[in-house]
């Protein structure tokens, strides 16, 4: 039985809505940006810093200064234990424990933040990869964001951006069919996209609205 279901998503293809969508027809949570705002409250700092550091890595000069300050490398000691600091790393680990907690628990929705990597093989889960034209995402975030010259290369760089995250954290290709039990195309729209997957994982409990007999 499906108890968890993460959204892996290309940037504008509608993970978010169609995320939302799962968790409010089956009744479950949803770890999207309630996640960011979860993890702040954790640490104690503002969900905007925590959304600053939101499935990114770090520049690699500061994971060399973070490990450097850790270690006491580079010919430099090691500080003092509390001098942590708050950063992609951080975000991810503290990120990791509560889809962990999340999942043990069961009935959620996940989007994003490794949750493919992090619940890979574990049973009753359910993973999925929203994916769009160009011209469809173009039209998405242009809601979102406005319209401009440079937004197709900002829907790559974000696209970019989380290849990158999966990479690195996980070892993983972001887009390896092989991490996902479904791949949808959300052009069909956010609707059609989520009964797909209601339909695809055995949760499908009644007709959408509107449906015909």
């Amino acid at each position: 039985m499906i108890r968890v279901i993460t959204i892996a998503r290309e940037f504008a293809s509608g993970g978010g809505i169609v995320g939302r969508l799962l968790a409010d027809r089956l009744g479950w949570r949803l770890l999207d940006r309630e996640l960011v705002a979860e993890i702040a409250r954790a640490v104690n700092v503002q969900t905007e810093l925590a959304a600053e550091f939101d499935e990114k890595v770090d520049p690699w000069i500061h994971r060399l200064a973070k490990h450097a300050f850790r270690h006491g490398t580079l010919e430099r000691p090691a500080p003092l234990a509390e001098a942590e600091v708050f950063d992609s790393e951080t975000m991810l680990e503290i990120g990791t424990h509560l889809i962990e907690e999340a999942a043990r628990m069961g009935g959620c929705v996940v989007v994003g933040r490794g949750g493919q990597c992090i619940l890979h093989g574990a049973a009753g889960v359910f993973h999925v990869f929203l994916y769009a034209p160009m011209r469809v995402r173009l039209a998405r975030a242009a809601a979102s964001l406005g319209d401009g010259p440079d937004l197709e290369e900002r829907i790559r760089a974000k696209d970019r951006e989380r290849a990158l995250g999966v990479r690195h954290y996980f070892g993983q290709e972001w887009c390896n069919p092989n991490l996902y039990d479904l791949m949808i195309n959300t052009a069909c729209g956010e609707e059609a996209a989520a009964e797909t997957v209601l339909c695809a994982a055995g949760l499908r409990t009644a007709p959408p609205a509107g449906a015909g007999a």
